[in-house]
């Protein structure tokens, strides 16, 4: 079984949903059988990064509201994320646009490294407070996972794998993904959103039994177990 799933490294709910999904799969016996591809979509593509802006202030800015209000509403997301073990360290995240990490996901990808490299990402940005659009903080983070750090500076300070993640988005767009987090099993059935354990358990169970293939029997010449031929 194959499931897709359309993130973006600033979205708690993509974390959240990421350690959801895993709980489910703990759950399901065909789990061995599961493999996950990670797709690259950007919430925001035309953020500035800018290190000495918190996610915190940035969201007061945005909308318009005090800091007491934006901690209200961000408390939905924290409580969420502290049921699945994650600290959303959103008083001192770093505002950062993601399309560098995007290109490290894809390359992490060409490794067999996709699921490593997204945790440590989801890590680093949420509850580490680092920057995920510094090519020194990314390559420390993929030297983390087993990866080699000179050939990721390499490759993020040209455009390598720029091309796989709009890819990625072009697909989004086309299949009518309009947010993160995205789940795709077997080009079949999508959950949208970091969903109840349950509710991924179920579709994992669903789409595995539409995966048996259905017993058809052909009547022909036989002989039966009580010896009596036709």
């Amino acid at each position: 079984m194959e499931i897709k799933i359309w993130s973006d490294i600033r979205c708690p709910f993509c974390y959240i949903g990421k350690k959801k999904l895993e709980a489910a799969l703990e759950k399901f016996p065909q789990r061995d059988q599961v493999e996950i591809v990670w797709k690259s979509f950007q919430l925001d593509p035309s953020l500035h990064t800018d290190p000495n802006t918190s996610t915190l202030d940035y969201f007061v800015k945005i909308k318009g509201v005090t800091k007491a209000q934006a901690r209200q509403m961000f408390h939905g997301a924290i409580s969420m994320a502290e049921e699945v073990g994650i600290n959303l360290n959103i008083e001192k995240g770093i505002l950062a646009n993601s399309f560098r990490a995007h290109q490290l996901i894809q390359l992490a990808k060409t490794k067999g490294m996709g699921n490593e490299i997204e945790e440590a990402l989801f890590r680093a940005h949420f509850e580490e407070a680092r920057n995920i659009d510094d090519i020194e903080v990314l390559a420390l983070i993929s030297e983390s996972i087993g990866m080699k750090g000179e050939e990721v500076r390499e490759k993020l300070k040209s455009d390598a794998f720029a091309y796989e993640v709009k890819q990625d988005e072009m697909e989004a767009q086309n299949i009518g993904v309009r947010g993160v987090p995205f789940f795709v099993f077997d080009d079949k059935y999508a959950i949208s959103g970091a969903q109840p354990v349950e509710a991924f358990l179920e579709t994992l169970e669903k789409v595995w039994e539409e995966r048996k293939p259905e017993l058809r029997i052909f009547e022909s010449d036989s002989c039966s177990r009580d010896g009596n031929c036709n």
